[in-house]
């Protein structure tokens, strides 16, 4: 299985284009935001993006404004809750930057293995950072946690950005998955960050297959094929709905795209339990199946 020492030769590697990129455009410095550039005033809890702009304006105090070129930049009011910055900082910021610059974020965490990634994708609580926490106990490295970074440049293939996010983890998956627990997300939000416990890679790979989590009494790992691949990929979460706002397609135009991912993405249901003690038995499937296929 893989372990440390992928990571540590993969992270030599020269940075892809895309990577620079997001590290360029998401560079970061404070100063005042303009809540009225689109025309009317942004109201706390809300967000806008239009053509290479984007500003989101939460409701603990915190605004960002994105532009193309002009990195993001973060307005803290006097009562900010400063234990949220990163979080909407790497999360919805993030996402945007990577939409409006063409790459596709996707709800999913990754581990990688044979130089290929293996996403697992799900509602939130379905269990993601908790699977990948509990493979790298066997070996496999996290590739990303939450959200993953798709560069779709290359027509003959789709590469992953390595995780600019930390693994989170609940305390109860922390002590189900024995990950190394470090300080808290937040101060009203109960999960730590964790380190992954195969390390984790950081350098671009191409994406292999997507692994959508179910819940269901039976343990299965079952292919999806026909039609149903191109409904899996639309998906509901916020990261998509940030992409087509920022690509505009038309009907023909978002097909195709839709299209393209159906067919170069291999997808399987993992149905399994929400059981703990059951917990163990869904772990070694989805380490067999991905070290399976690693080996096709």
């Amino acid at each position: 299985a893989a372990g440390r020492r992928p990571r540590q030769a993969l992270a030599t590697m020269a940075k892809s284009d895309a990577q620079l990129l997001m590290e360029r455009e998401t560079r970061v410095r404070y100063g005042p935001v303009d809540h009225d550039q689109f025309g009317y005033a942004l109201k706390p809890g809300n967000s806008h993006l239009e053509r290479d702009c984007y500003l989101l304006r939460t409701t603990d105090g915190l605004s960002y404004c994105y532009r193309k070129g002009e990195g993001i930049t973060i307005c803290r009011a006097d009562d900010a809750d400063l234990s949220e910055e990163r979080l909407w900082l790497h999360g919805s910021v993030y996402s945007a930057v990577a939409c409006i610059n063409g790459l596709l974020p996707v709800h999913a965490s990754a581990v990688a293995h044979d130089g290929k990634i293996f996403a697992f994708a799900g509602r939130s609580g379905a269990g993601k950072s908790t699977l990948i926490a509990a493979l790298g106990r066997l070996g496999l490295p996290m590739f990303c946690d939450d959200t993953l970074v798709l560069d779709l440049t290359d027509p003959g293939r789709i590469i992953g950005l390595p995780g600019h996010k930390r693994l989170k983890l609940t305390p109860q998956a922390v002590e189900m998955t024995g990950a190394e627990p470090q300080e808290k997300v937040g101060e009203d939000i109960d999960k730590y960050y964790a380190v992954a416990p195969a390390g984790d890679i950081a350098t671009p790979l191409p994406l292999t297959e997507l692994i959508f989590l179910e819940e269901d009494s039976t343990m299965a790992m079952e292919p999806i094929s026909g039609a149903e691949r191109f409904i899996r990929i639309q998906d509901d979460h916020y990261t998509s709905h940030l992409f087509a706002a920022a690509r505009q397609f038309d009907r023909a135009g978002q097909f195709a795209h839709r299209a393209r991912l159906a067919s170069q993405i291999a997808m399987y249901r993992f149905s399994r339990p929400m059981d703990v003690r059951r917990f163990e038995d869904g772990v070694e499937l989805a380490a067999s199946h991905v070290t399976r296929i690693g080996r096709d």
